[in-house]
């Protein structure tokens, strides 16, 4: 089952992109932040748009009492960190490896990429969460990119 709106982020561990562990507690607890996942790092939709997105409008996000913007894929740590000095990422946003699917199994908002070679991966999804609790979710629809943009997040804030 998907995480749904008025719960709580389990606690899961990731990397940062400097490979140190970072928990969920770390990431939420006590700030508002902004979750976004992408299915991969270097993919047409999530180089061109999704990442971009949040870039450009991270003063925005910041404006309406964000602490942090935090991007998250099924990558490895190294490839996170590649492709946000790719993308220009700088302090704006907040690139985390979850190299093995466990925050994205743990949230149920993981897919099998088998099919085209990916493995499992992370469903496109935007989430606002306040002190660990998930207060806004936006999960795309497969192949889509609608509801989850910094936009919408901009607009639901």
């Amino acid at each position: 089952m998907p995480i749904k709106e008025g719960e709580k982020i389990p606690s899961v561990k990731v990397k940062a992109t400097d490979m140190q562990d970072l928990t969920t507690e770390e990431l939420f607890g006590g700030k508002k932040g902004v979750l976004f996942a992408v299915p991969g790092a270097f993919t047409p939709t999530c180089s061109n748009q999704h990442l971009p997105g949040f870039i450009e409008n991270a003063d925005a996000i910041r404006a309406k009492g964000v602490d942090d913007i935090i991007c998250m894929s099924v990558n490895d740590a190294f490839v996170m960190d590649a492709w946000g000095n790719d993308r220009g990422a700088g302090d704006k946003v907040r690139l985390i490896a979850d190299g093995n699917a466990d925050l994205s199994k743990a949230l149920g908002l993981d897919f099998d990429g088998s099919g085209i070679g990916f493995g499992v991966r992370a469903q496109r999804f935007a989430a606002i969460v306040e002190d660990g609790v998930v207060t806004k979710l936006a999960v795309e629809e497969p192949m889509k990119f609608e509801v989850s943009s910094a936009e919408a997040i901009l607009d639901a804030l």
